[in-house]
């Protein structure tokens, strides 16, 4: 439902979706496309119903994110991919009667990993996760 709403939102906006339900363990991104300049990484969050006034993209939470960091970072390693990376979310608010999409909000750019600094002889382009 959600994750069909949010391939329609990027590839009407010139984006090539490159993976659903991608996995890393038990890690998974829900979408990965691509244009020319990024590879990004879309969490989606679907609800039916707001709970306490909280909108789905309010879900994402820093665990999630780090998740996603983690599995985005062994993505681009994998495939060998030298695009610049970004995160992003999309929070569906989905009608049941109408099995249709009620609201999109769709956020570029929604997070940016915590990275350690590195210099620039060893910076290999993929990010780093900074311990705490």
């Amino acid at each position: 439902m959600g994750e069909d709403a949010t391939c329609t939102y990027l590839t009407d906006r010139g984006y090539t979706i490159v993976a659903r339900n991608w996995r890393l363990g038990n890690i998974e991104i829900d979408v990965i496309a691509e244009n020319k300049e990024y590879i990004v990484f879309v969490e989606v969050k679907t609800r039916t119903t707001l709970y306490a006034d909280t909108t789905p993209e309010e879900y994402v939470d820093e665990h999630k994110r780090r998740f996603m960091t983690v599995a985005g970072n062994a993505y681009v390693k994998h495939y060998n991919i030298s695009k610049k990376l970004r995160f992003d979310i999309c929070g569906i608010l989905w009608n049941r009667q109408t099995n249709q999409a009620e609201s999109v909000h769709y956020f570029e750019n929604a997070f940016r990993p915590k990275v350690r600094t590195i210099n620039s002889s060893s910076y290999n382009g993929q990010w780093r996760l900074k311990r705490r």
